[in-house]
């Protein structure tokens, strides 16, 4: 079901307010910005999954950095922060997580069993006519229940147990939504982790096309299908833009 429950998420109406944390120092130091469309929200709000518990997401400070404290007791939720950007525009994305430990049990290919302790969710918006009939279907059933169609295409980075790194996962439900797993394994556990991301590259390079436009960037870290708990934390996230250069800090793990 999080296939399925990823997709109507991105486009679920009725956010709850995600608390402090666009005030916070967190929410300071990210850098996204707001939806454009008449009547849109700003900022972070949390989605919930129907039937689901909701994941605990708090601002705190980890090893001396503004975080995103992210706790999953058996649960799935998200962190949400809508926007449009038109292809042409799409730079790069720069941010990093902190796991302190794998999830055992999980497999991101098998549908039973698709956790991960770090999600970095992005949405895209696309000509829909080119849906499989199956994939319209799930859309009709998300215009049904939050008056939204899901999104076009969904590209996520995570962290899994074993595939392999860099490696590109398709959702078992739905090939909309495809990881990139940009660790795998526990090598790297304990320690803040920096990325910067090429979004139309790597878009690209998970579905073969290029992309439309970036309608939402989500965090997310879920328990459900295991029945585990995990912790995890996300640094805050800045959306570069195309002639912006490289940052020399970002890339390295410390």
């Amino acid at each position: 079901m999080l296939g399925l429950m990823v997709l109507l998420a991105a486009c679920a109406g009725t956010p709850e307010p995600a608390q402090d944390l666009n005030q916070s120092a967190w929410g300071a130091q990210t850098q996204l910005p707001a939806e454009s469309a008449a009547g849109g929200s700003s900022g972070w709000r949390q989605r919930a999954f129907p039937g689901k518990s909701a994941t605990v997401y708090r601002a705190a400070l980890k090893n001396g950095r503004a975080a995103l404290s992210a706790r999953a007791t058996q649960s799935a939720s998200m962190m949400q922060h809508r926007m449009r950007i038109a292809p042409q525009a799409l730079g790069r994305l720069a941010f990093s997580w902190y796991v302190p430990a794998l999830i055992d049990g999980a497999d991101m290919a098998r549908r039973d069993a698709d956790d991960s302790p770090v999600r970095v969710v992005l949405a895209f918006d696309g000509d829909r006519s080119r849906l499989s009939p199956r994939d319209a279907m799930l859309s009709e059933l998300a215009v049904a229940l939050t008056g939204e169609p899901m999104p076009f295409a969904t590209l996520m980075y995570v962290w899994c147990n074993q595939c392999p790194q860099e490696g590109v996962i398709t959702n078992p439900r739905t090939d909309r939504i495809r990881k990139i797993a940009l660790e795998s394994g526990g090598g790297n556990l304990n320690r803040w982790l920096d990325y910067e991301r090429d979004i139309r590259a790597d878009y690209q390079r998970a579905f073969g096309e290029a992309p439309g436009p970036l309608i939402g960037v989500a965090l997310m870290t879920d328990t459900d299908n295991t029945r585990s708990d995990a912790q995890a934390w996300y640094g805050p996230l800045r959306l570069l833009p195309v002639a912006e250069p490289a940052q020399a800090d970002v890339g390295s793990g410390g």
